[in-house]
Formats: C-alpha cells, sequence, structure tokens
C-alpha cells in the first residue's frame, strides 16, 4: 500500500509515519503540509491511500476531496482530534477515520480496511463522492447527488450532473454521455435513476436517461412518438410507454 500522509502539524506527521513504518505492507511514499500540496502529490506519486488531516490551512482536507475528481482517486483515512461523534456522518464515505492520538490497533484496523478498497477501485470512487456529499456545506440544506462515477479506460472520474447529457444503455454497457465524452456508468440504468430521484433527469426510454436541461429540440414525430435532439446533436426517440415524460418536460 503506497501511503500519503497529509497534516499541516510536522509532529503529527512525524508520529504518524513512525507507526506505518512498523506496519510491512504500507510504503510511506510522500508527506504534505496542507491539501494544495497534497493534489499536486496524488497526482504524482499516485498513493493507494491518503491519510488526510480535516483542519489544514491553505487548504483543507474537506476543501481537497472537493478537487479529486479525476483520473487517480485513492481510497481516503479521515484523521482528526474532533470526538468521534462530530464526525460520524463521515463513516459513510471514508475508509475509515482515526481520532488522534492514533492507537497501533486501529492503525493496522484502517489499513485493512484502505487495502479492501484499493483492489477495487470502483469502490474507492464511489466512497470518495459519498464524502465529497457530506463534506460539502450545501448538502445539508439540499441533500441532492450532485456527482456520479464514470470510468474511462482505467481511470475513474467524479462528473457534476451538469455536464451529463445523458444515460444510454447498449446491451450490458452503460454509458455516461457528456458533451465532450462517453464514460462508463458503474451501475446499471435502473439503479442510475432510483439515486437520481427528483432531478433534471428523465427516462424517455427502457435504454435512455436524458438531463431536460441538456435538450435543445423536441419534435413530434406522431401522437405518441418523439424525437429528443440532445445540445450535441445526439437523438433519442421516446417510446410510446415514456411519452408521459416528454409532456411533463413540455409543460415544466
Amino acid at each position: 500500500m503506497r501511503a500519503l500522509i497529509v497534516d499541516d502539524e510536522p509532529v503529527a506527521r512525524r508520529v504518524l509515519r513512525e507507526e506505518l513504518e512498523l506496519v510491512p505492507s504500507v510504503e510511506i511514499v510522500g508527506e504534505a503540509e496542507n491539501g494544495r500540496v497534497a493534489l499536486s502529490h496524488i497526482g504524482l506519486l499516485k498513493p493507494d491511500v491518503i491519510f488526510l488531516d480535516i483542519q489544514m490551512p491553505v487548504m483543507s482536507g474537506f476543501d481537497l476531496l472537493q478537487q479529486l475528481n479525476g483520473g487517480y482517486l485513492p481510497a481516503v483515512v479521515m484523521v482528526t482530534a474532533y470526538d468521534q461523534h462530530a464526525i460520524r456522518a463521515f463513516e459513510a464515505g471514508a475508509v475509515d477515520y482515526l481520532l488522534k492520538p492514533i492507537s497501533q490497533p486501529r492503525l493496522l484496523q484502517a489499513i485493512e480496511r484502505a487495502e479492501r478498497i484499493a483492489r477495487n477501485p470502483v469502490q474507492a470512487a464511489e466512497n470518495l463522492l459519498q464524502l465529497q456529499e457530506l463534506s460539502n456545506p450545501s448538502s445539508q440544506t439540499t441533500p441532492k447527488i450532485r456527482k456520479i462515477v464514470g470510468r474511462l479506460g482505467e481511470e475513474y472520474f467524479l462528473l457534476n450532473l451538469q455536464e451529463v447529457l445523458a444515460f444510454q444503455a447498449e446491451g450490458d454497457l452503460i454509458w455516461i454521455i457528456t458533451a465532450k465524452q462517453r464514460y462508463l456508468a458503474t451501475q446499471n440504468l435502473r439503479g442510475i435513476e432510483e439515486r437520481l430521484g427528483h432531478s433534471s433527469f428523465r427516462r424517455i426510454h427502457r435504454n435512455a436517461l436524458v438531463n431536460v436541461e441538456h435538450i435543445r429540440k423536441l419534435s413530434q414525430l406522431s401522437s405518441q412518438r418523439w424525437l429528443v435532439t440532445l445540445n450535441n446533436g445526439q437523438e433519442f426517440i421516446v417510446s410510446k410507454r415514456q411519452a408521459r415524460n416528454i409532456r411533463d418536460v413540455l409543460q415544466w
């Protein structure tokens, strides 16, 4: 496991380094004193796991999480001096969290969990996405899904929903369509639809979900047949079964 330590306190970094050096399965590839330095290190060093302090100057741990949007996405272990109850909300997204001072048994447990996640890049990306949602200040008042995981080759990206034009099924593959690129989704179309909930996406066919904010033109082919043209010029035929969704769009 290639590990990156991110903490603004030199003493805290040294203590964690000494503890990690006792673990044969861990290789420490670098340290960073704030999120901005860590961001460049992640792209260059490609750690499997980052031990991330929450409160730091220049760029906090939360701010760093919001910047991790694609390419190489490590597992995240949150490190904090806060009481456990104050960070319980982050358990859903972080691989683990460690309370300062860190005990060796808890550190070993966190490393074991990080190893499992590192072997599953889809899960690492999903966990990071959840962390971003939880650490977004506006999520308390508007609990919406704002991003979705897409795969391009061997890399995973956290895509803003605003940039997604449509989701399209081709056999067992689900494509996430943006203006410039297509990504493979990590969920099936039904799972995506359920996750999006009350959003700007509408089911127009059993094989397609489209973002109504990216519809350029609606052409009526018959009383129950429509042709949807998106901003990138891609066209979709609306099934009879889903025609009501388009009528709802017109009213909206």
